[in-house]
């Protein structure tokens, strides 16, 4: 009877030792799992708190029928419509119809806003790049920011070489030079003969 309570006893403290051993472990497991879960906490916060990267600075000097003519500032990638934002925007003689708003500012570029008073409008060489502003009153078509539409309208441009254009700036940023659209697909030295002087960048 006595060996029968030293074996139960003994049995009952590896039982007591087990059962310790199994919650020590469940709560290292919690433990562990806690601290995963405050780490992808932090990294998630910390994402989220991260600034977005600022775009550069250009500048670019607007005149003409604008509020206050002068030197603008803006980010990288603007388009004629923020220039003009910038000035104040335009006075009410100003003469819209010659004005792309969605052409791509450049820096160190002069932006003239022409007024319904004016005949035609001369553009002298200290503006360089400013007659792609004005591609409405224009054969010449910018395949930089030209539509599908836009893009049919060149010979031998069918709705495929279009699409193809504009995928191709998509993907590899604007053409540099007209040459440049000769990496598209279907437009070889012949097609490109036949458009040059219909197009600019």
């Amino acid at each position: 009877m006595i060996n029968i309570n030293k074996n139960q006893i003994i049995i009952a403290f590896i039982a007591i030792i087990i059962c310790i051993v199994i919650v020590i472990y469940i709560l290292s497991l919690n433990q562990q799992n806690f601290n995963n879960y405050e780490d992808l906490e932090i990294t998630e916060t910390e994402e989220i708190a991260e600034e977005p990267e600022e775009k550069e600075k250009i500048k670019v000097h607007i005149a003409g029928s604008v509020v206050s003519e002068g030197i603008v500032e803006l980010e990288e990638g603007a388009r004629v419509a923020d220039a003009i934002d910038q000035a104040g925007g335009t006075t009410a003689d100003a003469n819209m119809d010659q004005v792309n708003l969605a052409y791509k500012v450049q820096d160190g570029q002069k932006i003239y806003i022409p007024n319904i008073n004016e005949e035609e409008y001369e553009i002298t060489e200290d503006m360089e790049g400013i007659q792609n502003i004005y591609e409405t009153n224009s054969d010449i078509i910018n395949i930089n920011t030209a539509t599908q539409t836009e893009l049919e309208l060149l010979p031998g441009i069918g709705p495929s070489t279009a699409s193809k254009i504009i995928k191709y700036r998509e993907e590899n940023g604007e053409f540099k030079t007209i040459d440049d659209i000769k990496n598209v697909s279907g437009i070889g030295d012949a097609k490109f003969e036949s458009i040059k002087d219909q197009i600019t960048v």
